[in-house]
């Protein structure tokens, strides 16, 4: 098993930054073994892949957020991270920490984000 916490959520005005982290605990075989993704949920929204992540270090992102968007990992630290620059009002969202390991299915509980002037 593994579990997730995210943090560096926060209120950020449009055009700023905020890096998120997603610690893991638990079984390190699974998160350094995995890709690891966020996601997000804005209200009324449904759940939207952010970034991913392969346990080689490959990414991936939606087209609408490449180049705002960086996801990376640290598999010594057992954290993985999304650097978010530019922000903008339609990212206010719950962000969460993902992995799929074998068919099971793992989530942390989200850091909100809020941008707004």
């Amino acid at each position: 098993q593994v579990r997730f916490v995210e943090s560096g959520g926060g209120l950020v005005q449009p055009g700023g930054s905020l890096r998120l982290s997603c610690v893991a605990s638990g079984s390190i075989l699974i998160f350094s073994m995995n890709s690891i993704n966020w996601y997000r949920q804005a209200p009324g929204k449904q759940r939207e892949f952010v970034a991913g992540i392969s346990s080689g270090g490959r990414t991936n992102y939606p087209e609408a957020l490449k180049g705002r968007f960086t996801i990376s990992r640290d598999n010594a630290k057992l954290t993985a991270y999304l650097q978010m620059d530019n922000l903008k009002p339609e990212d206010t969202a719950l962000y969460y920490c993902n992995t799929d390991a074998g068919g099971m299915d793992y989530w942390g509980k989200g850091t909100s984000v809020t941008v707004s002037s």
